[in-house]
């Protein structure tokens, strides 16, 4: 094993290289305090490496999982910036083309001085394994996996999330960052789309906190109906409910969505239909399908990837989402738009109209960042400082995902298919008119 002296030489050297070649807009700080290029400021925006076994590490595991590893551990972090800064002083252009021209002797002598480095304490994120659980659709499965996400504190949600608590993408009619009004739009929206009025029977599936139920409830007079698998949320919800004196007009239901009987005049499924898995989705729709009214509505409220050449490709997919998967939401898969609309129509369905929201998912995400970043304090007491990292960087990579269009967010508006008229009127203007 080589000293330390000559290690901190050799990975000067390469970072050295990697900056002039790539024309980096930031630098980088070692574990003795040096900054490479020697030249950059101290206030500078800067990736720095706390010890030794962070580059250790990625030269015996060059991958994102690595990266994500080491940044929520807090040994790989960003000074003077965010993620969001990082990710805007890439490099123009294709990256891997610039860094064929990295000195070739300047990396090996890096792998060869540290391949043996201790590569220091264990990830916290070691045992998760949200990728490789089941996707079965087994209640019991799709309870574990709901409980992982959602039912880490009610209170840490609360820092982050709008007062009424909605997790899901908000609609800004106008440029604006008022998160609560927003989301209240959002609520409005979906009311609207569904043409709920009083006396509907109607359905969220996915519940939450509780927002749609109430909003609906309120201000739409229906007889409203949630479905949750998360114990706190549906604790919070409760509450909620019987503050506000709408306990005889909203009914909760702590179980799996497959499980329902019934029937319900609207269904929506807001940011829920993500955790089903993709072997599951038509069992899904059956299941919508059975328990909407003749003539009813069903709002389909999903995240999706892009679709590819074909089905292989499809299922191939990056470092990124394989992270989300495994850290974030265990058992989720996004299927594509057309693979949504499709198995709508071959389970019953007439589709009528389609929105996308990408860039309201965007700003959503990045609004939610900033809100959890400026109390980050608090949540390090509420969950740990590690899971406060791992969900800020999550926040900030859906919302730059969603910003380039790796990402996709669709609003489809379906109804239980039927010969004749479909109930709907003619065009859309109606919703997105002033609401007297």
């Amino acid at each position: 094993m080589s000293d330390p002296t000559q290690r901190l030489k050799a990975i000067t050297r390469l970072l050295a290289d990697v900056h002039s070649r790539l024309g980096l807009k930031l630098g980088f700080r070692l574990w003795d305090g040096s900054r490479v290029p020697a030249s950059w400021p101290e206030d500078g925006l800067m990736i720095a490496f706390a010890d030794e076994g962070v580059v250790s590490s990625l030269v015996r595991r060059p991958r994102a999982d690595t990266l994500i590893k080491l940044h929520v551990a807090g040994r790989l972090d960003i000074v003077n910036g965010s993620v969001f800064d990082v990710a805007a002083a890439r490099p123009e252009g294709k990256v891997t083309r610039a860094i064929r021209g990295v000195s070739k002797l300047a990396a090996l002598d890096v792998v060869r001085r540290f391949w043996s480095v201790d590569r220091g304490p264990p990830s916290v994120l070691d045992a998760v394994r949200g990728d490789e659980i089941e996707r079965d659709g087994k209640p019991s499965t799709n309870k574990a996996n709901i409980a992982y996400h959602y039912d880490v504190s009610n209170d840490f949600y609360r820092l982050f999330l709008d007062r009424e608590m909605v997790y899901s993408c908000a609609y800004f009619t106008e440029d604006h960052g008022d998160i609560d009004r927003a989301q209240f739009d959002k609520l409005d929206m979906i009311c609207r789309k569904l043409r709920l009025k009083p006396g509907d029977r109607f359905l969220d599936i996915g519940c939450g906190w509780g927002a749609l139920v109430c909003h609906a409830a309120e201000h739409y007079g229906v007889e409203a109906h949630g479905v949750t698998l998360a114990e706190e949320q549906l604790k919070l919800a409760q509450e909620k409910i019987a503050a506000r004196g709408l306990s005889d007009r909203i009914t909760l239901h702590l179980k799996d969505y497959g499980t329902l009987e019934g029937q319900f005049d609207k269904i929506a499924s807001i940011g829920m239909f993500e955790h089903v898995g993709l072997a599951n989705h038509l069992r899904y729709f059956q299941t919508v399908n059975r328990l909407l009214a003749p003539r009813g509505l069903y709002l389909h409220h999903t995240i999706c990837r892009r679709a590819k050449k074909d089905d292989r490709k499809f299922g191939k997919l990056n470092s990124e989402a394989r992270a989300i998967i495994r850290y974030i939401f265990p058992g989720g898969e996004l299927d594509h738009l057309g693979m949504s609309v499709a198995n709508l129509e071959r389970t019953g369905f007439e589709v009528h109209d389609v929105e996308g929201w990408r860039e309201n998912y965007q700003r959503t995400t990045e609004l939610w960042w900033r809100r959890l970043d400026a109390r980050r304090a608090e949540a390090d007491s509420l969950v740990g400082a590690e899971k406060t990292r791992l969900w800020l960087l999550y926040l900030a990579g859906v919302s730059l995902a969603f910003g380039r269009g790796g990402l996709f967010i669709n609003q489809t508006l379906a109804s239980k298919r039927s010969k004749g008229p479909s109930g709907l009127p003619f065009t859309r203007a109606d919703l997105y008119a002033p609401r007297g």
